[in-house]
């Protein structure tokens, strides 16, 4: 495994928990944090029996939007070289945007700018309710370009119009209210919230949560016509022709846990 320099990965049977962990640099985001993030991400992926990812940070911030010092380095690049370093963070987003894992976001302080981003990748996103949010680009000069898709995905494009051009603070409550994060709840009771939901995830079967996340992603904005409905009468016919859909069916009608279950 990695040794890395601005997190950690812990597996933990089928959990791996990525901790985002330079707090004194607020968790901020530079050209390492994006090529370990994606590191990390592959290796879970590719550890035998990891079925949910844990993204979380140490200190007092989530994540705080880009590492000054990188931003500073990047005022001196050319064009073609700003191009080629500008693009390593949306290739990172796809990553956890696409992984075949369930990915949890574990909100624990503020989170700006790319680090909105972070956490509009993530599956699922639970907040302590101490927690700050800003998409805060444009009070210095720039946009949230490659964060976009995903910012406005999540949160809607009306509730994004106002917090991408006004770059207000905006509290947990209010991100939930938008439907940004999932669910608030108080900071000590944090990770006993993450931990119903990975039981949850860890209770349905692997492959069709796989399968759930890429529905989800071809499936929304699409047009409601015969073509989609054909594509989606393809994919339930395979789940559920299946090893693993014959083994869910075969457990209801018995009765029992499914084998996914019973393996953990």
């Amino acid at each position: 495994m990695t040794d890395f320099t601005t997190l950690e990965l812990a597996i933990d049977g089928p959990v791996a928990r990525i901790w985002l962990n330079r707090p004194e640099m607020r968790n901020a985001i530079d050209d390492v944090f994006i090529r370990e993030l994606a590191e990390a991400f592959a290796q879970a992926q590719a550890a035998s029996g990891v079925r949910a990812v844990v993204l979380g940070g140490r200190g007092p911030a989530f994540c705080a939007g880009a590492n000054l010092n990188w931003m500073k380095r990047a005022a001196s690049f050319t064009p073609e070289q700003n191009l080629q370093d500008a693009a390593g963070l949306p290739r990172m987003l796809r990553t956890l945007a696409e992984s075949r894992l369930p990915v949890i976001a574990r909100i624990q302080g503020d989170v700006y700018a790319g680090g909105m981003g972070l956490v509009s990748v993530c599956d699922v996103a639970i907040s302590a309710d101490s927690a700050n949010y800003c998409l805060s680009e444009v009070k210095i000069g720039l946009i949230p370009a490659t964060i976009s898709p995903y910012v406005i995905r999540a949160m809607g494009a009306r509730a994004a119009q106002r917090y991408i051009l006004t770059a207000e603070r905006f509290t947990a409550a209010e991100a939930h209210r938008i439907g940004f994060v999932h669910e608030v709840v108080a900071a000590d009771a944090l990770d006993a919230k993450v931990d119903e939901v990975l039981k949850n995830i860890l209770a349905a079967a692997p492959h069709a949560v796989g399968e759930s996340k890429r529905l989800l992603s071809d499936v929304t904005g699409q047009p409601i016509d015969d073509e989609l409905a054909a594509e989606t009468v393809r994919r339930i016919a395979a789940l559920r022709a299946s090893e693993e859909g014959q083994e869910g069916l075969r457990s209801f009608l018995e009765k029992r846990k499914p084998a996914w279950t019973q393996a953990r």
